[in-house]
């Protein structure tokens, strides 16, 4: 297979991380419209994000936020966001970087989608490419997302275990999270 020299895929995340941003950014300003809420998976212990000790010792990988009823003071900058949210009636102030977002969801209209783990995917390429130094096309390695967290409640932490993002209800008629590797050629 030919390489990929514009990179096509880091475009793409790009293009879906400026729609997170954009669609955090319109919350900030207008407030959530009609049922729209989102759940936001991202991991943890990415370069710049900061939580507390707290937090990140229940969730050390991933955590997935829930931005609907009980958030406040979201700001929104070009490369992150911040936060307040209370969990087990804690407030705490979160900042996530848009690189750090593993998946979107906003369950009212079944939309979401998840990143790939394009430094461990190049990785991957790089170990795997043959002596003759021609990529191999292997694609991606896809980070679990960990333990939902609803604003104002979190389950306890599951030992060792990872969880997806939710999924839409099947039979449901409506979108469906959208792998970005679905589209690549294996």
């Amino acid at each position: 297979m030919p390489a990929d020299h514009i990179r096509y895929d880091l475009l793409a995340q790009q293009a879906l991380r400026g729609v997170v941003r954009t669609v955090l950014t319109d919350v900030a300003k207008k407030g959530l419209p009609g049922e729209h809420h989102f759940k936001i998976t991202f991991a943890t212990a990415a370069p710049g994000v900061r939580l507390s000790d707290r937090m990140r010792a229940q969730y050390p990988e991933a955590m997935t936020i829930v931005l609907q009823h009980q958030f406040w003071d979201l700001v929104v900058t070009d490369d992150a966001f911040e936060v307040g949210l209370s969990f087990g009636g804690v407030a705490e102030r979160l900042a996530i970087p848009f690189d750090a977002v593993t998946a979107f969801y906003d369950p009212a209209v079944q939309f979401g989608f998840q990143f790939e783990a394009i430094e461990a995917a190049a990785a991957d390429e790089t170990s795997a490419a043959p002596a003759d130094g021609k990529a191999t096309g292997k694609t991606t390695t896809e980070k679990a997302a960990g333990p939902v967290g609803r604003a104002g409640s979190l389950p306890p932490p599951t030992a060792g275990k990872s969880e997806p993002p939710p999924s839409p209800p099947e039979g449901s008629g409506g979108g469906e999270v959208v792998r970005l590797d679905r589209f690549r050629k294996k």
